[in-house]
Formats: C-alpha cells, sequence, structure tokens
C-alpha cells in the first residue's frame, strides 16, 4: 500500500481540525438567518437595498430579511457594548449544530456529527476559530473605528492588567528571542507528565502557535464570552438567534424545533456516549453553593520576575507550577521554589454541582433511580433549584476521584462520570409560566377558544372538576375542592411582615377502596411541582430537610425533603396515619407558617416550603367505626386536623344505585381498556392504568352523567394552561361582601358548636376561626376560576356550602359518602333533604316574623348549609303542591300559608 492509499484511510478515520477550523470560520462569516421586519414603510426605507435581503412569504404573514448571524453579535462583543438582558453578566456565543446543516446541508452535517461525537476537542476548536475572529475586528466606537483595544468607557481594570502583561511579554520576547523556544526536556521537575506539559500543550493548541512556552497570554484568560454548543434540533436562544424567525411551515426550520428533540433517561446514557452531547432529563434533588473555580492560574517568579500560566480549565484539582521554567531561571536557579500562585491575576469563573436524579416515570419497577453529577459553569450557575424538572444538554465526561492522596489509592482504578452542562431547560417551574408561547399558531388558537368556552359556560368549576381523575367514579365535590387547591388562593403579605398562606389543605379520610390514592397521584401528576409520599416511607427528615456532606468542599450542607421540593406545588402524602408521631409533628409549622426550619449540626436556616398539603388516611380499625369519634378512628390530633381546610369522610356502605353503577362501569374499564367518555372522544387525557391498577382499586370510573349532563372532555393541557391563567389574578373581598362573610360565619359558628356537644366527634367537626380563613381561600379560588378581582356573594355561598359538606360528611353516620349528592331522601338525623329545607324556611319565617321571604335570601340560607339548588327547587315544588307555601307571580318571594309542619 502506498503512501497517498494510507493518508486517505487516515483521513476517513481521522478527522482534520485545520480543514473543520477553516470550515467552521467560513460558516461565522457567510451564515444568515430570518428575521422578522416591521411592514412599515419608514422601516424599510431606513435600510439599503443591498442589505435588506426579503424573502417571499406567503400572503398574510410577517415580512422577514436574511441578515448576517455571527458578525455584528461578535462586534458587539469587540466594542464591549451592554447586554440587553439584564440577567445575563457575560457575552454568550451561541452554536446550535442545526444552524451548520441549514448553512451547508453537506459539509455542516458532517461537521455537527463529528462536533456531536467528539464534542470537548470541538468546542476547544470553535472557541480557537472565535478568538481569531475577534483578534483581527476593530473597535468600533460610534459611528468611527479605531484600533487598539476595548472602547475606553467600557475599559475596566482587567484591560489595564491585559495591556501591562503585553507589554512585559514583548519586551522579554525581545531579549530573549532566540532562546524562547528551546526549553530543557525536565523542565517540570517533579510534576512528571501530568503537570505544566500537558498544560503548555493545551495553551499551544489554544493560542495556535502549536509551541509549549508557557509565558505566553492563554487565550482563555483573554476570552470574556462564554461558548455554547447546542445538539442537533435545538434552537438558539440568546442573541442572534432570541429574534430568529421561524416558521413551522418551512422545511430548514422544522428540524430546529425544540419539540423534535428528546431526551433520554439517565439509563439510556452507555459508555459508547462518552465524550459525546447528550441531552438527558430528570429531576434536580440537590444543588451546591455557587463557589468560584480557577481556570488560569497565574504566577510570579521570584528570581526572574516573569508571569508564568498554567491552565487548569476543566478540572477538579490541580498541582500548582513549583520551578519556572524560563531559561535564565533555570541557568540562574537550579534548586528551590521560585513560582507564588497571585490570584490577583488568575481567572476564575462561577462553578456549581447539580444532583440529576431519574424522574419516577422512568425508574422501572423494583429499581432505585439513578443520579449523575451535572457541572455548570458561568452563567449557567442558578438557574435550576432542588424539586425543578429540567433537560440538560451537556457533554458525557469521565472524572477520577481524587487526582492523588489518599483519596486516588482507596478509589483505585474507579472513575465517575459527570455532565459537562452545555444548556439548561427547565420545565413545570410553576403555574405562572404559560404553555400557549411554545404552541403553533392553530394550536394556540384552538386552546384560546376551549379556555374561552369554559370560562364562559354555566358552571366553570364543574366543567373543570370533571377533568380531575374522570376514571374515578363520582366525588363531585372532592373534585371540586381539589380544583380549588390547584387554584389556590391569595398569599397576602402584610406591611409587618406576618404572612397569611394562600394554599388550601385538604384530607381525605374514609375506608380502604374508595380511590383516595389514585386521587391522591393523579392531583400529584397535574400539578407544576407535585411530589407524592407515603407516610410510612418517609421520616421527619425526608419530609423537611437532611443534613448531607457536600462532596466538592466536604462542608454539611441541607438538602430539601419531600416538602421542600413541592414548593409552589402539592406535597401528596399518603398512608398520613401510619406516620411516626416524631415525625408528624414536622409538618405542623410547613402546615400554617409554610417554612421548615433546621437547626442540626450547626446550620441555623429556615427554608421555604410554600406547598399545599393533601394527605389522605385510613381507620385505625380498617374500616371506619360510627361508635368512636373522628380521632379514635383516624389516630390524629386535633391540633394537626384543625389545619385542614376541608376534611372529607368517604365512608364505602352499601346501596344497590350506586354499587350497580360502580360495578357496571367497571366492567366496561376491564372490557374496553378505558372509560366510556375516552372511547367517544381520543383527546381525553386520562389517567394511565395497568391491571393491578384497576384490581387494586374497584372504585376506578368515571361519573357516566358527564355526557349527559353535556360536559366536555377536558385534556390536562387545557386544565394546567386554564389554572395558570386563573392564578393570575388576585382577587380581593368588597366592601359589601365583608359583612356577609362575618355574618355566615357567626352563624356557622354559633350553629357548629350548639350541634358539636351533641355529637361525639369532638373538636373536628366545630367551626373554628381557622375556618374563616379557609371560606376566604376558597371563595378567592372561586373568584380565579371566574378571572375575577372580586369576590362575589356566589363564591361565598359555594365555600361555605363546601366547608359545611366536609363538616358533614364527619357528622354523618348514616350516609354512605359523597357519592351521590343529588338524592333527595337519604336520611339525615331521622329527616329527609326535603323536611330539613322546610324547617330552615319555617325557622326564618318565625324568627323574622313575617310570613313573606324573599328568595333570595332563602338561596343563600339553603346553599350556606350545604344544600344544592336542585334541592332547594324540588323542596319548593313539593310543598306547593301541598299547598303550604306559595309563590308570587314573578318568583321573586315566598309566602307561607299556614305555620304547619311535615
Amino acid at each position: 500500500m502506498d503512501a497517498a492509499a494510507r493518508d486517505d484511510i487516515a483521513g476517513a478515520q481521522y478527522p482534520s481540525y485545520d480543514e473543520d477550523e477553516a470550515m467552521f470560520a467560513d460558516f461565522l462569516k457567510e451564515h444568515t438567518i430570518l428575521t422578522t421586519v416591521n411592514n412599515s414603510a419608514d422601516d424599510i426605507d431606513d435600510e439599503d437595498d443591498e442589505d435588506l435581503m426579503l424573502e417571499p412569504t406567503a400572503e398574510g404573514k410577517q415580512l422577514v430579511r436574511r441578515t448576517t448571524c455571527y458578525p455584528p453579535h461578535l462586534q458587539r462583543i469587540k466594542n464591549r457594548d451592554p447586554i440587553n438582558n439584564s440577567h445575563q453578566k457575560t457575552y454568550l456565543v451561541e452554536v446550535p449544530l442545526s444552524e451548520l446543516v441549514i448553512w451547508d446541508a453537506v459539509r455542516g452535517l458532517e461537521l455537527a456529527q463529528r462536533a456531536t461525537k467528539n464534542a470537548t476537542r470541538y468546542h476547544e476548536l470553535f472557541c480557537k476559530v472565535i478568538d481569531s475572529v475577534l483578534s483581527k475586528m476593530e473597535v468600533t466606537t460610534g459611528g468611527g473605528r479605531r484600533r487598539g483595544g476595548a472602547a475606553s468607557s467600557a475599559r475596566d481594570s482587567i484591560d489595564v492588567l491585559m495591556e501591562q502583561r503585553q507589554a512585559q511579554q514583548e519586551a522579554r520576547q525581545a531579549e530573549v528571542q532566540n532562546n524562547a523556544n528551546n526549553l530543557v526536556d525536565d523542565v517540570n521537575g517533579p510534576l512528571g507528565g501530568g503537570g505544566l506539559e500537558n498544560d503548555a500543550a493545551v495553551l499551544g493548541a489554544g493560542n495556535g502557535t502549536g509551541g509549549t512556552a508557557t509565558e505566553e497570554l492563554p487565550a482563555l484568560l483573554m476570552r470574556r464570552y462564554e461558548l455554547r454548543v447546542l445538539p442537533l434540533r435545538r434552537p438558539g436562544a440568546y442573541a442572534p438567534f432570541d429574534v430568529q424567525f421561524r416558521d413551522n411551515d418551512s422545511t430548514q426550520y422544522a428540524s430546529s424545533g425544540s419539540s423534535a428533540i428528546q431526551a433520554v433517561s439517565l439509563r439510556q446514557i452507555r459508555s459508547r456516549a462518552m465524550g459525546h452531547l447528550v441531552t438527558v432529563s430528570g429531576m434536580i434533588v440537590r444543588a451546591s453553593d455557587v463557589k468560584p473555580a480557577c481556570t488560569v492560574a497565574t504566577y510570579t517568579c521570584d528570581a526572574c520576575g516573569c508571569e508564568i500560566y498554567q491552565v487548569v480549565h476543566n478540572k477538579r484539582e490541580f498541582l500548582p507550577q513549583r520551578l519556572c521554567p524560563s531559561t535564565d531561571c533555570q541557568k540562574q536557579t537550579k534548586h528551590g521554589d521560585t513560582l507564588h500562585l497571585q490570584t490577583r491575576g488568575s481567572k476564575f469563573v462561577k462553578f456549581q454541582e447539580l444532583k440529576l436524579q431519574e424522574l419516577p416515570n422512568q425508574v422501572p419497577m423494583g429499581h432505585v433511580p439513578r443520579s449523575l453529577t451535572v457541572h455548570c459553569r458561568g452563567e449557567l450557575t442558578r438557574l435550576a433549584s432542588p424539586g425543578n424538572e429540567v433537560t440538560i444538554d451537556g457533554v458525557f465526561l469521565p472524572q477520577r476521584v481524587a487526582e492523588g492522596g489518599y483519596r486516588a489509592m482507596k478509589a483505585g482504578l474507579v472513575t465517575t462520570t459527570f455532565v459537562e452542562a452545555q444548556n439548561i431547560i427547565v420545565h413545570k417551574k410553576s403555574y405562572d409560566d404559560s404553555i400557549s408561547g411554545s404552541l403553533a399558531e392553530e394550536e394556540r388558537l384552538k386552546l384560546e377558544e376551549q379556555i374561552r368556552e369554559i370560562a364562559t359556560g354555566d358552571d366553570p368549576v364543574g366543567t373543570l372538576s370533571s377533568a380531575i381523575a374522570p376514571e374515578i367514579f363520582g366525588h363531585e365535590d372532592i373534585k371540586r375542592a381539589l380544583l380549588l387547591q390547584l387554584v389556590g388562593g391569595c398569599t397576602r403579605k402584610l406591611p409587618d411582615g406576618m404572612r397569611i398562606r394562600g394554599d388550601i389543605n385538604i384530607c381525605l379520610m374514609g375506608d380502604p377502596g374508595v380511590a383516595k390514592s389514585q386521587l391522591l397521584k393523579h392531583v400529584a401528576s397535574i400539578t407544576p411541582r407535585g411530589v407524592y409520599t407515603t407516610g410510612k416511607g418517609s421520616s421527619g427528615v425526608g419530609l423537611t430537610a437532611a443534613i448531607t456532606k457536600d462532596v466538592t468542599t466536604g462542608e454539611l450542607a441541607l438538602e430539601g425533603g419531600a416538602l421542600v421540593l413541592a414548593d409552589r406545588g402539592i406535597c401528596a402524602i399518603d398512608e398520613f396515619d401510619k406516620m411516626d408521631e416524631a415525625d408528624r409533628t414536622a409538618i405542623h409549622e410547613v402546615m400554617e407558617q409554610q417554612t421548615v426550619s433546621v437547626a442540626k449540626a450547626g446550620i441555623v436556616a429556615t427554608l421555604n416550603a410554600r406547598a399545599a398539603v393533601l394527605a389522605a388516611a385510613n381507620p385505625l380499625y380498617g374500616r371506619y367505626n360510627r361508635r368512636k369519634s373522628l380521632s379514635e378512628n383516624v389516630n390524629l390530633p386535633n391540633s394537626l386536623l384543625s389545619r385542614f381546610d376541608l376534611m372529607f369522610l368517604i365512608l364505602d356502605v352499601a346501596d344497590v344505585d350506586r354499587d350497580m353503577a360502580l360495578a357496571r362501569h367497571v366492567t366496561f374499564v376491564h372490557q374496553n381498556e378505558g372509560t366510556e367518555s375516552a372511547k367517544k372522544s381520543d383527546t381525553v387525557d386520562t389517567v394511565p392504568m395497568d391491571e393491578d391498577d384497576i384490581d387494586d382499586a374497584e372504585d376506578f370510573g368515571e361519573s357516566e352523567q358527564v355526557d349527559d349532563n353535556g360536559k366536555q372532555d377536558i385534556s390536562s393541557n387545557v386544565l394546567r394552561e386554564y389554572i395558570s391563567r386563573a392564578r393570575k389574578h388576585q382577587p380581593v373581598v368588597p366592601e359589601d361582601v365583608a359583612p356577609y362573610i362575618v355574618e355566615a360565619y357567626v352563624s356557622l359558628r354559633s350553629q357548629g358548636t350548639a350541634e358539636g356537644r351533641k355529637q361525639k366527634n369532638g373538636d373536628q367537626t366545630v367551626m373554628t376561626p381557622r375556618q374563616l380563613l379557609s371560606i376566604l381561600r376558597l371563595s378567592q379560588g372561586l373568584a380565579r376560576l371566574r378571572f375575577s378581582d372580586y369576590v362575589a356573594r356566589e363564591d361565598v355561598d359555594e365555600a361555605i356550602r363546601l366547608t359545611h359538606m366536609s363538616k358533614s360528611s364527619l357528622m354523618e353516620h348514616d350516609d354512605g359518602g359523597l357519592g351521590d349528592q343529588n338524592s333527595s331522601k337519604r336520611k339525615w338525623g331521622g329527616e329527609d333533604v326535603t323536611s330539613r329545607i322546610f324547617n330552615i324556611i319555617r325557622d326564618f319565617s318565625t324568627s323574622s316574623r313575617s310570613q313573606r321571604i324573599e328568595l333570595k335570601l332563602v338561596e343563600a340560607m339553603v346553599l350556606r348549609k350545604g344544600f344544592t339548588e336542585q334541592q332547594l327547587k324540588q323542596c319548593l315544588e313539593e310543598y306547593q303542591n301541598l299547598d303550604i307555601i306559595m309563590m308570587n307571580s314573578t318568583g321573586t318571594h315566598i309566602e307561607m300559608l299556614g305555620d304547619q309542619g311535615h
């Protein structure tokens, strides 16, 4: 085989970095992007005809033009122009590999593939090309130009230091020009091959000199920007791509859409991905403090006075240089340490270490979640906090446990892995982040129409509550309460610093097999920051905070538990009654003050835990014993139960009609693997079930009245967007509604005290001052669902009705739960519903000494007691037929015909 053939084979196997440098330089110079242009004539006239390269677009679409991509942005870096983004402190240069493909479909694709497989090497290559382009640029000040350093308005102390160093370098190079490249072989002394030689090689590669001179200023020390290499199909987010026009109908930009890239779990990253640019998704469970990390170490020689530079970029540990490599110093000083590290001349960058863990849906059954360390530098720090679900683009690299010492000897050949982050995307931040901005125009208009249709409907609360766990049978009032928990009330911060929580806490208690756990899991999946845990599997430290040892510094650090990770979300705690007493006391502070106070191992801190608690508890004796009080059944103290805004008792009582409907639906689910409404429409977003879930919960089902009542099917995305927009409103209580709330609370307080003496349940069923705040929070949530900034009387009535229903479920002894609220013949304390409503009307007529009563007052009183409008209407019709009451012709007043009982 001749030499030409061998060169061809070697060229096919190994890339030519010189050719790739030239190709990337052409890309920086030639690549153009599409930007939008205002349709005004003035804006178009101001531009030159040659520069304004308008692109043909369809009629009715925005006018776009093709502009150069990188030269203007690099010129701004050279001029040190101010950064538009206030959160950004450093210039960012993004290189989306998809733009290489758009620039040249053949050469650009090959370069993008090579950069993906050897990301670290090509990151240095791209930086070298950008440094070369910046060095050839001239600084422009206003309309003119001048050669030299930075603009006078942007000069800082680093510029003065660099100019001084360059002057010293030029003077020294003039003196030792003949002997600059003749270094001795043993220049590193005891450092061996892992010290200055490798660093000098990096410096030579970075400067393009190809030598090993360590006295030259490294390019990394002079660099004032951060380079981020984004994987294929990942669009840029910063200048100049922040104004880039991307048409969904265009095929060349379809590959750049963020929806086309798929993140993988930690289990799918194998050894073949080592050194590659990967995209992983997971949850941040720990974030270290942001600390400075040295990238270029600068030394000063006491003997010759020169400065020596050592690049330690992307290294966790390095051995400081001891001997000066200059020729004069080698001749004069044979022994002794003459180099001293100076921090003033070194370069440091912000460094943060994140711990990424697999999402619960990515962990196979019976396996332990895997975790991976992520290194963030520069502007990538402080982007993610514990509890965030993130997608990270980065380079998958190996890492030695330690460079030397006892740790290295103990670790042996074991090597850990980490990801050097290039881009971080935070998902499910909060309800404040709308998803409409990331949708296409048609999908966004469809979403707007669905939200408008729900908001203008007759019962938006009932329509939205039907989308919560639609496969679970009944529980209409519980679903309404869970919807209000997702929306929440308004958090008030008083001028004196006192904070009144707006989150709503709900407790579900009842017999086994009534869908409590499924409701908890569904709510935790809807909320942006939902954490599902069990009481027996969580200790007090696991719920609040734990003291861990930082791997980087060895210091003690706080690691948030479930309640801290669910900040601004919902923490669903199943088997709440199974928790130990010592662990349960940690929740008292969270449920009311919404903070976690920690005083452990010398660390005194207060962490935010602004989470709504959704708890589920089972009776102590297996099933609810009606002969015992509530605290005896669930084994929870009154101090904890009073912190719940709503407590629902769900009993499993035999009822022929309800059991028949439930059994029919469960058999239908087994036959068709889905609910009836899901078969009618493919747009329903239901809870995924397997056979084990259906066997464990015979409560699975969906109210079959959904289609009969005309309620539309709502997907989870529509529900999240509706809640996101509703939470932007901050409703207040008007002056005319405040006396109504006071009067309602006082009447409920007196009634609850009288009934509490007759009941065995104790203080749980008595109206407490905390219930007044609960009514206000529920009323604010109902006002938010109406997209209103004011609380109406109807919101207060509905909030009182839900509060009364939760109380009545605890006092109820003959009801089988809250699944069927429409039956007017249920027994309640020896009387049916119709008789109880009539007694309320008759008592009010007797106390007011008037036979003529306004219908609005009657409706307010009846709804406040927990009854529905349909039950009131049926009662009035029944007693009108008996000639006991009479309605006037306009239907506004009721007249009692006689003092008759029933």
